[in-house]
């Protein structure tokens, strides 16, 4: 029997993705454009938390108005990815950005594994 493909799927109260310090993540901010990488490093906050996260209810302030290299629906184009490979990118991604922010053995890390697991196509 083959395993189900996983689907990715933005947790809520994680925040990982929004811990942009450009020394942490300089293969994010290679694959923007100029001026993309001109607004990336403004939003950045001397503790390299983007400036529109909000810690306490650990959520971003601006999210409907989020640069496109926010959205994980821009990943493919940022990065060439082919659009049926963008699940198991987003994932990678994910959990790589969610160990190095909240630890491999975070409480963050284990319910962003069940929630993908829940969300596998039927």
């Amino acid at each position: 029997m083959t395993r189900a493909r996983q689907q990715w799927s933005c947790m809520d109260q994680c925040g990982a993705c929004c811990r942009l310090a450009p020394d942490e993540r300089p293969e994010a901010v290679a694959a923007l454009t100029p001026l993309q990488q001109q607004k990336y490093l403004s939003m950045v906050g001397e503790d390299g938390w983007c400036i529109h996260f909000d810690s306490g209810a650990r959520r971003c302030r601006i999210y409907e108005s989020r640069p496109d290299f926010c959205r994980v629906s821009s990943l493919c184009s940022l990065f060439g990815i082919q659009p049926d490979q963008a699940d198991p990118f987003a994932i990678t991604c994910c959990r790589q950005q969610i160990r190095s922010v909240h630890g491999g053995r975070s409480r963050e890390l284990r319910k962003f594994e069940r929630l993908i697991r829940s969300t596998e196509p039927r």
